[in-house]
């Protein structure tokens, strides 16, 4: 049985409150889990049936009827979690694929939440509440495990975050119960990285600059595209500036040369190197001419 998640509201920074726990914010996907008379199933928050991807989670540790919301995860050779190998799973399909990725790089569920049991629908309860039913009913098992939390000391987690290059921290009111939409009551800091980049073209159908950056060699390689974050007033910009540097054009896009240069935060490098979610933050002045 499916049921819509709760989602996060953006917050910029950190911050401490004794009406709110702090969670790490694990860098994987959306899984709402329903085990309902001894079958399992999984879905995405968009209600898509991922049971055939995820063979290892069938196994849920509960004796009765029960729903869990999580984030699902994979992790690298270091141990670090790896937002591109779990999208990897959740692209894999047969089942036997399916049993060869499932060896080469298993997937864990983080469950933060209980939406049902036994018969009850526990979403009208106080968060802290459903926590102590999530930690009386459940036990962790190799491959599903409770979220940790401290209380208060949002600052502290989300610098302990930085410092194993996590993906951020989620904020909820101790208070908060569950609805299915996003709500202030659970928000999210993200641990963005920051880097400066070349723009290097424009698309001509929906909004998106070119993404490039400069290698040792000095060769522009393309590093992805930016959609969000632009002011209506640095369109205006970029549109009279880029007017004067267009080196050619296709159906799709209009090249620029690169002489102009932006500050941009993202999620983080992929294995091609690139910009994962890059979203504009400022020009760099001096190279906007």
């Amino acid at each position: 049985m499916f049921i819509e998640p709760m989602l996060l509201m953006k917050q910029e920074h950190p911050f401490e409150d004794s009406n709110t726990i702090f969670e790490p914010k694990i860098d994987g996907h959306r899984l709402i889990l329903s085990r309902i008379n001894r079958e399992t199933r999984l879905y995405t928050r968009h209600n898509n049936d991922c049971t055939a991807q995820y063979p290892e989670l069938h196994d849920v540790p509960a004796a009765k009827d029960i729903i869990l919301d999580g984030e699902v995860y994979c992790t690298d050779e270091r141990g670090q979690i790896d937002f591109e190998l779990v999208m990897s799973r959740f692209q894999t399909k047969g089942e036997a694929k399916i049993a060869a990725a499932m060896k080469r790089n298993p997937v864990g569920l983080m469950v933060f939440d209980i939406l049902f049991y036994d018969g009850k629908d526990l979403r009208g309860l106080p968060l802290m509440e459903r926590k102590e039913i999530l930690d009386e009913v459940v036990a962790d098992s190799p491959f599903i495990h409770k979220i940790q939390f401290v209380e208060r000391e949002g600052k502290a987690l989300y610098e302990a975050i930085k410092q194993h290059d996590m993906e951020g921290i989620v904020c909820k009111r101790k208070d908060s119960i569950y609805v299915g939409k996003r709500s202030a009551d659970w928000q999210k800091v993200i641990n963005y990285q920051y880097a400066d980049i070349y723009l290097t073209g424009l698309r001509k159908k929906e909004f998106g600059w070119l993404a490039s950056v400069q290698e040792a060699s000095g060769r522009f390689r393309p590093a992805g595209v930016i959609e969000l974050g632009v002011p209506p007033a640095h369109k205006q910009a970029f549109r009279e500036i880029s007017k004067q540097i267009v080196t050619g054009e296709d159906k799709d896009f209009v090249y620029l040369d690169p002489r102009l240069k932006a500050t941009v935060k993202f999620r983080n490098w992929t294995r091609s190197g690139m910009l994962r979610s890059p979203v504009f933050v400022d020009f760099v002045l001096n190279h906007v001419s």
